[in-house]
């Protein structure tokens, strides 16, 4: 990657010498690249970089792994001698960081990209413990969906330095969590697949990386897979190049290190065939890639000689010492017992010459806490640089700083994007409401989210007008955020009724043009399902950007589309059902784009019950033949609920409990036994995504139920009337 940053700023002269150069005193194998710096050299130096770029990854002249030979020794070279030229500056950065003795650090990866493991060995190889695999995976959620939700830090030692680990997120729905702990944080590792290379979630996180200049630290994980070969590391490597100088990313940024590693085998090797050799032999360890840390990642600013203060990252609750506050120590030093004081955040809105910002509280550091293998180890002080959590404070939030007394202007918080969706909680007002929660009102509803929202910073929650105070406005950062919180409150007792999510729209400043949110789609399927999931997603406004035949894992054709968020809200059930349950997708948010005008029907007729009581199998064997149902026999339904979906497009009402009439005669055939087929279960994901404007989800601790906001047959009638007039 140096040789990829020196020919960009490289005069012509030097492109010219380095031809001659190449073709007379190098490897054999790099001469392959001459040609492409030759033709260049009566061009500008920029128009020399992609033919470099596709030479030196195996993809010019047929030269394969020699084009990645000499992309190695042109690196170690030029490395080489920017280390020469730059011997000064790395004592300088040695005697820093034995002075310091701190290096903070994030993970970014992908969802299944081998992140969690990771941290697991890094953990292992700094003596620590690792009670559980997958300590950092530690809520019931993580560990249902294989998934991080929440973002959280540990510490352990290597060296005569402590390495701060903050595992992020790797979907973007939870974008928010990213933010706010990419401020803990002075570098970066970025986790890729070997084979699959930067996916959607990765770049989101990526590029919210590079802004805030981290220097990134490539790790090409699972190189122990048979299909890992080093043309295909080159490519990913010259993939990771151009989407790094997409991003925007500095040339410092662009000229980072990789290291090639199998977490699971807990082997990490600057060699790609080193890397692989010690996979299939046994033995090596993480101590590359450590060690790698070490001098990539910066010492953390602030000097321990001023005024303590800390930005809030994250919001803790223990069950001894109560609401704790974690972060960085920004600057000065902090000891159990200090008087300190929590002040909000500058939002960039305060008014020059008005009254400094309010102070929330003041309290004193009653406990202090720091992460060692998953469990919290107390401490008697902390100085700049460490991550610690805090206790003593009542009032103290996210973006919040906690400083001494005599800091009078509080550190600056990294902006939070706004949320994409919405969606209406509610009371359950059905006829089954209550019978299964114990958290039923609308104050206590209320409490749960406000209590959520202080520590997910990209949850907002709003009062509805006319709601009663029963409804509530909850805006998130997609379907998977807000289901998540969904299902921690089912999990606590709550009884709710959700609305189908809605996308919040906006208007450009300059043309007034209606704006909406548009994902990035990638998905991988086989070739006879292509057709399919084209269609499927251009009904729904998507647009297709890129195709590659064989271009995914096991020879899958990759396929990346620019879909609306609405047209995406409920689309991974058909995408199962279109791929026969064997395509992957994956998507995250994009940016704001034009309006593309209303979609099509997506979704058939309803049944819906007319009666209150019990189904019965003579009913459902009945209703069978006319569509799919949701619920089975001897199950409670009520007038409005939906139990099933229609196969023509119109709505069906009709009486799930009707029984079979008892008579004093016999036939032959009368009582023969009816046979169901078992009812589709709805899950929770997949009714967020069915519901229709008119219709509601009534969640339970036990179950999940599709209804009509209007429960009265005859009220909906009326007022489809009324529609209609207008």
């Amino acid at each position: 990657m140096a040789a990829m940053t020196w020919v960009r700023g490289a005069s012509l002269g030097a492109l010219r010498q380095a031809a001659g150069a190449y073709a007379t005193g190098v490897p054999r194998a790099f001469t392959a690249i001459a040609p492409a710096i030759t033709a260049s050299a009566s061009a500008t130096p920029a128009s020399a970089v992609p033919s470099l770029l596709r030479h030196c990854s195996g993809g010019g002249g047929g030269t394969g792994g020699g084009g990645f030979a000499a992309r190695r020794w042109f690196h170690a070279s030029v490395a080489g001698s920017n280390s020469a030229s730059d011997g000064d500056g790395a004592g300088d950065d040695s005697a820093a960081a034995k002075a310091t003795g701190v290096r903070n650090f994030a993970i970014i990866a992908h969802v299944d990209h081998g992140k969690t493991t990771l941290l697991d060995t890094l953990m292992t190889m700094g003596s620590q413990t690792v009670a559980t695999e997958r300590l950092m995976d530690n809520n019931a959620l993580e560990k249902e969906r294989g998934i991080t939700i929440s973002s959280k830090y540990t510490s352990f030692p290597w060296r005569a330095c402590v390495l701060n680990a903050v595992d992020t997120p790797g979907h973007a729905d939870f974008g928010g969590e990213v933010e706010r702990v990419l401020d803990m944080v002075d570098g970066c590792l970025l986790l890729v697949d070997a084979t699959e290379g930067p996916m959607a979630q990765t770049k989101f996180v990526l590029g919210k990386a590079l802004q805030k200049g981290l220097m990134p630290i490539v790790v090409m994980n699972k190189v122990d897979r048979e299909n890992v070969t080093e043309a295909g590391c080159a490519e990913v490597e010259s993939r990771l190049f151009d989407l790094f100088a997409a991003m925007g990313a500095s040339d410092e940024q662009l000229d980072f290190a990789t290291v090639y590693a199998s977490a699971r085998e807990g082997v990490a090797s600057l060699d790609l065939d080193e890397a692989q050799r010690m996979c299939r032999e046994g033995g090596g360890d993480m101590q590359p890639l450590l060690d790698v840390l070490l001098e990539r990642v910066p010492p953390p600013p602030g000097s321990p000689d001023d005024e303590f203060s800390m930005l809030v990252s994250m919001i803790e609750h223990d069950s001894f010492v109560g609401r704790l506050v974690t972060g960085r120590v920004a600057t000065g030093r902090m000891k159990v017992g200090d008087r300190v004081k929590a002040m909000r955040r500058a939002t960039g809105e305060e008014v020059p010459g008005a009254d400094p910002p309010k102070e929330r509280e003041i309290g004193r550091v009653t406990k202090l806490f720091t992460s060692h293998g998953g469990v919290r180890v107390p401490l008697e002080s902390a100085a700049a640089g460490d991550i610690v959590s805090v206790a003593g404070l009542n009032l103290a939030t996210v973006t919040d700083t906690v400083a001494s007394l005599a800091v009078l202007e509080p550190l600056a918080a990294s902006p939070i994007d706004p949320p994409t969706l919405k969606m209406t909680f509610g009371v359950n007002d059905s006829r089954l409401g209550g019978r299964e929660g114990k958290n039923l009102t609308g104050r206590t509803i209320w409490d749960r989210l406000i209590a959520e929202a202080e520590t997910n910073v990209a949850l907002r929650v709003l009062q509805v007008e006319g709601g009663s105070g029963d409804k509530f406005e909850v805006q998130g950062r997609g379907e998977l955020h807000l289901g998540v919180l969904i299902e921690n409150m089912r999990r606590e007792k709550f009884e709710l009724s959700i609305s189908p999510p809605v996308v919040l729209y906006k208007t450009d400043p300059e043309t007034g043009k209606k704006l909406e949110p548009l994902e990035e789609v990638v998905a991988e399927v086989d070739e006879e399902h292509v057709g399919g999931v084209i269609e499927a997603l251009s009904l729904r406004k998507g647009e297709l950007t890129d195709m590659v035949m064989g271009g995914g894992e096991g020879g899958k054709t990759r396929l990346c589309f620019l879909c609306p968020s609405r047209g995406l809200i409920g689309f991974r059930a058909i995408f199962i059902n279109e791929t026969r349950g064997t395509g992957v997708m994956h998507r995250s948010f994009h940016s704001y784009g034009d309006y593309r005008g209303s979609m099509d029907r997506m979704r058939k007729g309803a049944i819906i019950s007319t009666a209150t009581g019990v189904t019965t199998l003579y009913a459902l064997g009945m209703l069978e033949s006319r569509g799919t149902l949701f619920v089975g026999p001897k199950v409670d339904v009520y007038e409005g609920m939906i139990i099933g979906e229609n196969s023509r497009e119109e709505t069906m009402e009709v009486n799930p409990t009707k029984e079979k009439k008892l008579t004093n005669m016999r036939a032959s055939g009368n009582d023969e036994t009816v046979r169901l087929t078992p009812p589709r279960a709805i899950s929770l994901e997949e009714a967020i995504g069915y519901v229709q404007a008119d219709e509601l989800i009534e969640v339970t601790p036990t179950a999940i139920r599709l209804r009509k906001a209007e429960l009265d047959s005859n009220k909906r009638k009326s007022t489809a009337r009324k529609g209609g007039q207008e």
